[in-house]
């Protein structure tokens, strides 16, 4: 998809507003005309989530006359009038800051459906205009991944409000013994053609070690070993930061295991983790999730392990997928704290969206993979995500390495 043409393109942008409404109907059905309280920090309301959907791709497309430069367009460009003369004032992220969008008065999901449906209808009919060049369809491609990863959230927001969806969680699979990659020169990183997110710019060659990777991602019956080996109590296995962040989670909600956990350990015979708003039994062989930075490194240090660097782990996705390496259930934490790589520049886009890199160079740390919430063509192994060590409502766990 990141190459895809006019055709695919336009298949693929009705198939993530079809998605978008589904998901948002759920909400509908859930929480009625309610609006909830802030579930966590980081996450929007459902609503205007899906008003901004359609604002950045009208923003950019319908109503931005240089979209054919492709990345060469600045922000600041002129832009023509929205088909709503509202649609600034309530989804423009500049206009509103994080904290703020769960008090605004928006339109009802009626009438932002409507809103999506006009910009899409008016999108689609652009495309069909649109020379077969990446320039010219740089900012539709941008359009349709930026829905897909706001309908990854919308999953992360209806596990963080209990409504009910009907996505199956992965199954677990038979564990695999950890994996040998030779050393060697590894291309980390995008090369120039198609798409390209931001913060994959621009690859350039690392210097690789042997390395010993988990075949697959850490497990609910070896986290319990952890749990029950007093991991939450042993500060010893955290760094200070990290035993901080739980002495804070602990005051608060008496923290014992990773989020949306209501039971965990050998004594209880099982792992119940609520899932869309319902208790699930776990099993033994299903990937961990909902779980910290803080949580997976201490989990490392507890089994004499570490965590991989992101170059080790999108090496290993490359040469040792023939050999077992499995990925795609849950995002994975790597050990690697985001940087920019040499020539990034940011794309003028992102300054309108959530998943700008640069606030969060230094501080952030790097995920890899992709999640069952995530739709399929978002997971490439290229992919580089991030978030703040102390995030735990997303759909991510955790492998390791050898010492």
């Amino acid at each position: 998809m990141r190459h895809a043409g006019r055709e695919l393109l336009s298949l693929a942008l009705m198939d993530a507003r079809n998605h978008t409404l589904h998901l948002l109907s759920h909400f509908e059905q859930g929480l009625g005309g309610a609006v909830p309280n802030p579930p966590a920090s980081g996450l929007e309301p459902p609503s205007w989530l899906a008003g901004h959907i359609g604002w950045l791709a009208e923003y950019w497309i319908g109503r931005n006359p240089q979209r054919a430069l492709g990345t060469a367009c600045g922000a600041d460009g002129v832009r023509l009038a929205s088909i709503e003369p509202m649609a600034d004032r309530w989804f423009n992220p500049a206009l509103n800051m994080p904290d703020s969008r769960w008090a605004l008065e928006l339109p009802d999901y009626e009438a932002i459906r409507g809103f999506m449906l006009e910009t899409l209808e008016s999108t689609l009919e652009l495309l069909d205009k649109t020379p077969d060049d990446d320039a010219a369809l740089h900012f539709f491609r941008a359009a349709l991944f930026h829905e897909d990863m706001r309908c990854e959230q919308f999953v992360v927001l209806a596990q963080a409000l209990g409504v009910p969806l009907q996505l199956a969680l992965p199954v677990g699979v038979a564990p695999r013994e950890p994996m040998l990659v030779p050393a060697g020169r590894w291309m980390l990183g995008s090369q120039p053609g198609g798409f390209v997110f931001d913060v994959e710019k621009w690859a350039h060659e690392v210097d690789v070690p042997e390395f010993e990777i988990d075949a697959q991602p850490v497990n609910w019956a070896q986290y319990v070993e952890f749990v029950d080996d007093g991991g939450y109590d042993r500060a010893e296995l955290w760094l200070p930061q990290g035993w901080a962040w739980l002495e804070r989670e602990v005051d608060g909600e008496g923290r014992r295991g990773p989020r949306y956990v209501e039971q965990i350990g050998s004594a209880s015979g099982a792992v119940m983790q609520t899932h869309f708003g319902k208790a699930t039994r776990m099993s033994g062989s299903q990937s961990v999730m909902h779980v910290s930075w803080w949580e997976a490194d201490a989990w490392a240090r507890w089994a004499g392990r570490r965590l991989p660097t992101e170059v080790e782990w999108e090496m290993a996705a490359h040469t040792a997928a023939r050999r077992g390496f499995r990925w795609g259930d849950v995002r994975e934490w790597t050990a690697t704290t985001l940087r920019p790589w040499p020539g990034f520049t940011p794309d003028a886009w992102t300054l309108h969206t959530d998943f700008q890199a640069q606030p969060h160079f230094g501080s952030a740390r790097v995920q890899r993979g992709g999640s069952f919430a995530a739709r399929s063509r978002m997971k490439h192994p290229k992919f580089r995500g991030f978030a703040p060590p102390e995030r735990d409502d997303g759909f991510v766990g955790f492998r390791t390495c050898a010492l």
